[in-house]
């Protein structure tokens, strides 16, 4: 078996973008998890960033209470295919969000085949950003 080592933030900010699935955890209004599959990247100052619509419930829940848990994995998650990100998430509204989530289309997904399309899209789905200032990181033990 490979040695563990534990993740730190900059080995977290690394994985992140690499790697652009994940699943974060927000909490309901009784205290409960709601959880939503997101794609995610890092910014130009290395904060978790993942692209919502203004009317999902990870949204709500987040400006309520703005603590958030992120597992960032990769398609094979076994072993050391993961990291935990935790950290208090910001909304950030159209028209503010748009040059952030440009940023994240290029870096999860590559070029756009229309930027006036996907800008138009971002426009009608309402979509903001959600962006995590990374606080802590894990797995810090192998369990």
């Amino acid at each position: 078996m490979a040695e563990f080592i534990p993740v730190e933030i900059e080995r977290a900010k690394e994985f992140l973008q690499e790697h652009h699935w994940g699943i974060l955890a927000t909490r309901r209004k009784n205290g409960n998890l709601q959880m939503s599959p997101v794609t995610v990247g890092l910014d130009s100052v290395g904060r978790a960033i993942i692209s919502s619509r203004e009317t999902a419930y990870k949204v709500n829940n987040l400006r309520r209470d703005p603590r958030a848990a992120l597992c960032a994995i990769t398609s094979s998650f076994h072993g050391e295919g993961w990291v935990q990100i935790n950290g208090a998430a910001e909304i950030i509204s159209l028209p503010d969000a748009l040059d952030i989530l440009t940023y994240l289309q290029r870096q999860a997904y590559g070029e756009h085949k229309s930027w006036p399309e996907f800008h138009e899209r971002m426009a009608r789905e309402r979509r903001v950003i959600i962006r995590i200032n990374i606080e802590s990181v894990g797995p810090k033990v192998r369990g």
